[in-house]
C-alpha cells in the first residue's frame, strides 16, 4: 500500500501517455497522492482535464506560470514528493535528463528534485536502440535514476521490440517495491510459474489453463522485500515482473533443468502448474488426418520439479513451498502432497471451475505447514502474494509475520 506516499508523476509526450491516466487510478487505488505534471507535447495525447480529474489534483504545465509560481513554485513542487516518477519517459525527456538541460517545468523538477527518480522510457524500438539512448540510460542509472522497463512488444508505429512501456500495474509494483522495507536483501529466491506447453507435433501441445498471474505476483512482492528473485516461467498469459531474472521456458524438462541452473538458492517457490505427462513420441512432423482413424498418443510420466528439489540431499533451499491445485478435499489432499513432495509449506486452492480462480484475478489459499492448516480469505492474487511474502519474510527474520 502507498499511504501517505506524494508521487509526482511527470507524463512525457507519447502515445504512451494514455497509459498515465490508468496508472494514476491505480496509484491512487493504494492510498497515494498523484500530483501530475505534463509537457507540452503530452498535452497532444491526454488532456489536463482528464488528467486532473483522475489524479484529485491540479495539473502543472508551465514553467513560467505566474500563479502555480505563486501558489506553489517550481522548486517546492520539485520537493516535496516522496519519489518522481515519469511515465512515459520519452527519448527527448531522457537526453534532457542526462544532459542536466531544465528548459521546461518537466526537466526543471528533475534537476531541482531531491527525492528519489523513477522512470518508464517509452520509444520507437530504433529509438531505444540508437547509442545515444543506450548512453544516456547509462548516465541515468549511474545517476541513481531506477528504470522500469521498457517492455518489448507491437508498437503504434507498426514496429515490434523493445520500447513500450511498463504496464500501469507493472509500474505501481515497482513503486510499491521503493517504499517497502527490503528485509529479504541478500536472499535468493526461485520462483516457478505459469503452465508448460508439452508437444504433440510442431503446431499442437497438451497445457492447462494457468494465466502465470499468481506467480508473478508473488515474485513482484519479494522483489519489492529486496530478494534477487530468478523467475523460471512456462508460456504465461501475464508478463513477468519487472526486476526479476527472467528464464523461460516450453516444457516441464526444460523448467527441470532452468531450476537446477539457479540452484544454489535461499528458497524456491513452485508455483507453475506443470504438466504431469507429456507424449513419450511427439512427431517432428504435423499429425494429419487420416482414413485409418484417430491417432494414438502414448504418455510418460514428467519429471517432478518440486520433488526433486525439495528432496535433494545436498544444496537443498532453506525453504521450499509447493502449491497444490485441487478440485476436491482440498486440504487433505495437500497435506498428502506435501509429505508425498517432503516440502516445507504447501499452497493449496480450490481450482473447481465455478470458483473462477485458475486464470482469474481472485485466490482463497490453505498454507499448509508442519504444524497444520492455515485457510486465508478470499483476495486478490496481489494480496495472496503480499501475505506470502510476509511469511516468507518472517520465516528467514523469525520475527511473526
Amino acid at each position: 500500500m502507498l499511504n501517505d506516499k506524494h508521487i509526482l508523476l511527470i507524463i512525457g509526450g507519447g502515445i504512451a501517455a494514455f497509459k498515465s491516466l490508468d496508472l494514476i487510478r491505480r496509484l491512487r487505488e493504494q492510498g497515494a497522492t498523484v500530483t501530475p505534471v505534463l509537457t507540452r507535447a503530452a498535452e497532444q495525447f491526454v488532456t489536463p482535464l482528464s488528467v486532473s480529474a483522475l489524479a484529485s489534483s491540479k495539473v502543472y504545465c508551465d514553467l513560467f506560470d505566474l500563479t502555480d509560481e505563486a501558489e506553489m513554485g517550481h522548486i517546492q513542487l520539485s520537493r516535496v514528493a516522496d519519489l518522481v516518477v515519469v511515465a512515459p519517459a520519452t527519448a527527448d525527456l531522457m537526453a534532457k535528463m542526462a544532459g542536466g538541460l531544465a528548459n521546461d517545468l518537466a526537466s526543471t523538477l528533475l534537476l531541482a528534485t531531491d527525492a528519489p527518480v523513477m522512470i518508464a522510457p517509452a520509444m520507437n524500438v530504433r529509438m531505444w536502440e540508437h547509442p545515444a539512448t543506450q548512453r544516456n540510460a547509462t548516465q541515468l542509472r549511474a545517476d541513481g535514476v531506477q528504470f522500469i522497463g521498457p517492455a518489448s512488444g507491437d508498437m503504434a508505429c507498426g514496429e515490434f521490440g523493445p520500447g513500450r512501456m511498463s504496464e500501469p500495474t507493472e509500474i505501481v509494483q515497482a513503486i510499491s517495491g521503493a517504499f517497502s522495507t527490503r528485509v529479504l536483501n541478500g536472499k535468493t529466491i526461485l520462483v516457478t510459474s505459469g503452465p508448460t506447453h508439452e508437444p504433440i507435433d510442431p503446431v499442437r501441445y497438451i497445457a492447462n489453463r494457468s494465466s502465470g498471474a499468481q506467480g508473478t505476483a508473488i515474485a513482484a512482492s519479494l522483489l519489492a522485500k529486496g530478494a534477487d528473485v530468478v523467475f523460471v516461467t512456462g508460456p504465461a498469459e501475464v508478463a513477468p515482473p519487472v526486476g526479476a531474472r527472467v528464464v523461460r521456458v516450453e516444457t516441464a524438462n526444460q523448467m527441470l533443468e532452468a531450476v537446477r541452473s539457479a540452484l544454489p538458492v535461499d528458497a524456491a517457490i513452485f508455483a507453475a502448474a506443470v504438466a504431469d505427462w507429456r507424449v513419450s513420441s511427439a512427431s517432428d512432423k504435423k499429425l494429419k488426418k487420416s482414413k485409418d482413424g484417430l491417432p494414438v498418443l502414448s504418455f510418460a510420466e514428467n519429471p517432478d520439479v518440486l520433488r526433486e528439489v525439495a528432496q535433494m540431499e545436498t544444496g537443498r533451499p532453506s525453504l521450499v513451498v509447493g502449491f497444490a491445485a485441487e478440485t476436491d478435499d482440498v486440504v487433505a489432499n495437500a497435506t498428502a502432497k506435501r509429505t508425498r513432495k517432503g516440502c516445507d509449506w504447501i499452497v493449496a486452492n480450490d481450482v473447481s471451475p465455478a470458483t473462477g480462480i485458475m486464470g482469474g484475478t481472485e485466490n482463497a489459499v490453505t498454507i499448509i505447514d508442519q504444524d497444520g492448516a492455515d485457510a486465508w480469505p478470499r483476495m486478490s492474487k496481489d494480496q495472496v502474494s503480499d501475505r506470502l511474502a510476509d511469511r516468507i519474510a518472517a520465516y528467514f527474520t523469525g520475527q511473526p509475520d
